[in-house]
Order: structure tokens, then sequence, then C-alpha cells
């Protein structure tokens, strides 16, 4: 290409994408390599069309119940074709906001596979063949993408991954889910909501393990509930997978039992891997570890002008972090003085039904580090908006720092808490104690109220319990 850019970016994901509109903004001349759609997983196989598709789950629940509001609605239908025809107007309005925020921004799109070539350079295979991209600075936002266990196959029908629960065009009768994460408890719970027999296996000893443990023990109870039969501390044997005329078996071992486990399909859930393999990092001096690249406090790596963002360089692999993280390297570039990210202060949210919202470090983790902890706990069924909604499960808990009154952290399991955890968010980022957090004002009757009662419940002094 003629052009030479201030900054090239390799990856249109939320971590690139943002990254590339913020350097723009900065009056950097700028270019996107996406060998795919920008808007990368979160838009096309993640976050998005999976929310779309729990928010028909979640209105299913909800006409289900509605006689106890006086609403008779008749007998409740799911149309999944219909479903997925929402979820496709919605990643298509999304992506198509996307590609025009990129040219009002005067961001110029390279369509190809990209690979780092040193110097500054991509060089890009397109459909009309190979490229340079020359930049003074280059930005890798190459994602990540679902991994299996060893021995387990995904072939995409039977054995199948988060992406390939997309393309369904039907919820399944019943479903095997590997991997109790985010990821997992969210299939798991819209599924239960559409009508599927829902196994869930997991090797720790609660669901969602990154999470403080009384969020765990919650949702095992509320799934449990459900109908979902959970299976914690459970090791499924990938060698005794067998398909059958019912879908597939699995033998799962669980206290020193073993049993076999029959679904319509085995959905693998086990985590994410960054994408390293053939982006040209091979020999430089961009340095790994642990299957992510190493990247300084304003994502520079050890390659002079390169930097890193997203789920490659590793942590929680969380869309909203990866786009603050394509702010601060383009802020860098563009000689400005970005605060780092400090991933104490990444919110973390799940939509299964109940929500779970999180910061921060858990109670285990608080002490694990050395913290004193002193923590306050609030129920959801003494808040009067949880009980006019009628979703009064859950609770609000604020971890503390006992000699220094930090906030440490703030889990949340309910209705709707993932709307709630962006104030404890700022709050810790304008390093807020208990009191000033139990001092602001929410409005009455409204679910923010548990944040302040949770902080005075620090103390003991919550006024509703």
């Amino acid at each position: 290409m003629s052009d030479r850019y201030d900054v090239a970016i390799l990856g249109g994901g939320f971590g690139g994408y943002v990254a590339a509109i913020r350097a723009a903004q900065l009056g950097l001349h700028t270019a996107l390599v996406e060998r795919d759609k920008v808007g990368g997983t979160c838009l096309h196989r993640g976050c998005i069309p999976t929310k779309a598709l729990l928010q028909t789950a979640f209105l299913l629940d909800a006409a289900r119940h509605g006689e106890r509001f006086g609403v008779r609605i008749g007998e409740v239908e799911l149309d999944y074709a219909t479903a997925a025809k929402y979820r496709d107007q919605v990643v298509g309005q999304l992506y198509r906001g996307v590609e025009s925020l990129l040219k009002k921004n005067g961001v110029t799109v390279v369509r190809g596979h990209g690979r780092f070539a040193g110097g500054g350079v991509l060089q890009v295979s397109g459909a009309d063949g190979y490229t340079d991209v020359a930049a003074e600075s280059v930005i890798l936002a190459s994602g990540s993408r679902v991994r299996s266990l060893p021995g387990l196959e995904i072939d995409g029908s039977h054995v199948i991954s988060s992406d390939d629960a997309l393309k369904l065009d039907h919820a399944p009768r019943s479903a095997v889910i590997l991997g109790a994460g985010a990821v997992g408890v969210e299939f798991a719970s819209m599924y239960r909501s559409m009508g599927s027999e829902v196994t869930l296996v997991e090797v720790a000893e609660r669901l969602v393990p990154l999470e403080d443990d009384d969020v765990g023990t919650q949702l095992q109870r509320s799934f449990e509930r459900r109908g979902i039969r959970c299976l914690a501390g459970a090791r499924l044997d990938p060698g005794s997978l067998e398909r059958n005329e019912g879908g597939i078996a699995v033998t799962v071992a669980r206290d020193g039992k073993e049993e076999r486990v029959q679904g319509e399909l085995l959905l693998v859930a086990v985590g994410r891997a960054a994408n390293l393999e053939d982006i040209g990092i091979d020999g430089t001096s961009v340095r790994t570890e642990n299957g992510a690249v190493v990247v300084d406090d304003l994502q520079a790596t050890g390659e002079p002008g390169v930097y890193a963002v997203g789920d490659m360089v590793g942590g929680f692999l969380l869309a909203h972090k990866a786009a603050h993280q394509g702010i601060i390297a383009a802020e860098a570039i563009a000689g400005q003085d970005p605060h780092p990210l400090d991933p104490i202060l990444v919110p973390r949210t799940t939509y299964c039904s109940p929500q779970i919202g999180s910061m921060g470090l858990s109670e285990r983790e608080a002490r694990a580090a050395g913290h004193e902890v002193r923590s306050g706990t609030f129920p959801f069924r003494a808040n009067s908006r949880a009980v006019i909604w009628g979703e009064a499960e859950g609770f609000c808990k604020v971890v503390t720092d006992a000699a220094s009154d930090e906030i440490l952290g703030v889990h949340m399991l309910g209705q709707e808490v993932t709307e709630l955890v962006a104030g404890p968010a700022l709050g810790a980022l304008l390093e807020a104690t208990p009191y000033e957090m139990s001092r602001a004002v929410a409005p009455h009757p409204t679910l923010s109220e548990v944040l302040a009662e949770a902080a005075m419940a620090v103390r003991g002094q919550a006024i509703h319990v």
C-alpha cells in the first residue's frame, strides 16, 4: 500500500477496533487489519448473540410466571427460529454500527490475514494477494479461540463449542455442558429456560470457580431448584465419549463413583486460548508466558513500537477489558499519559439467571493475599424492588481490608446485577471506603440500594436486616 500509517492494528475485535477509533481521534493515521468481520468474537460469536438468546430465555421465564402478577398469558412456547432471527438482527445492527464508526473516524480497514513482519510492517494476505501495511507503531489484538480437552474432539454436531451452539437451529432436548464458568452457566441457564434437560459438569468444587465462594454455592442451589443437574467436583473422561442414537453418552466420575450421562449433545465450555500462532511474533522480542503475550502497564511488548491488547495478553478474557487496553495503547502511542488499567477494577458480568456481577478480589483471594478481611452481605429478599420484581433471590457482598478500610471486592448474585456492578467499579477507581459507598444516596425503591446496605453491613450497620 502506498500510505505509511502512524499505527497499524492487527485484529478488529473489541480491543482492536476501539484502539483504532481512539488512535484516529488523536489524529493518528490508522489502519486496521481484519480477516473476518470487524467486531470480533464478542460481537459475532460471543457476548452479543448469546445475550440476545438469553433475553429470549428471560422473557420465556417471565411469561411462564406472569400469573403471580395477575397476567394470564396461556401456554408459552419457544419459537427458536424467530429468536435466532432476532439474535442475528441485533448482531447485524451493531456490526453496521462498528463499520460506520470506523469510516466516520477515517480508519482504513484492510481485509485479510495479517502477520507482523518486523520493522513496523504487517504483511496481509487477502483475496487479491499480499500487501504490506507499514506503520510507526503496531498494536497486536489477535484475540482468542475456544479450546477443548486433550482427546475430546469438537465436531460441531454432537460435541460442540459455544461458537457451534450459536449455529444450531433449535434448542437441544438435552445437553451435557462441560465447564461451569461464565460460558457454561449461561448456556445451562438458557437451555433450561428453553425447555432442555441440562447436566452441568465442573471439575472444581463449585460452579463459577473464579467467583466468590458464596456466589458459586448459591448459584448451584438456584440452578438445582430450576431443574439443572449440577455435578461439581466431577471429572468427565474424554475417552468415554460415545455417539449413539440419542446423541452422546460420557462417563463422569465424582466422589469415587462413575456414571454414564446421556444428552443430545456435549457442549465444551472449558475456556479459551490466545491466538498467537501465525501472527509473526516468533523470533521477535515479543515475549510470551503461559500462552499469553507479556506487556507493561501501557500495553507495550518487548519489541520496540509493538503493543498488545485483549485476550492475547491473558487475565480475564473480557471485551470491555480489551477495549480499555486498546485505548491505553492508542493514547501511549499518541504521546499521551494514560492511566494504566488496574485488573482489580475490571468488573465481571455473567448473564445466567440469576445474574452475577462482581469486581475485585473474592473473600478467599483477599485472605490468600494477606489481608485481614471484613465483609458485609445484604440479601435481595430485604430489598423492596427485588420483592416487587418477584426476583428476591441473591445478595450483595462487600469485601474490605479491616486495617485500611479499602474495598477489595464487591460480589452480587441476583436480578439485573450486571447493571449494578459499574457503580462499585467507579467507587473503587475513586478509592471509596465502605462508609463513602454507604453514603451515596440510592433512589427508592431500586436494586441499587443493596450496595449501600452491604457496605453498611461490613460494620454490622445495615438497616433492613
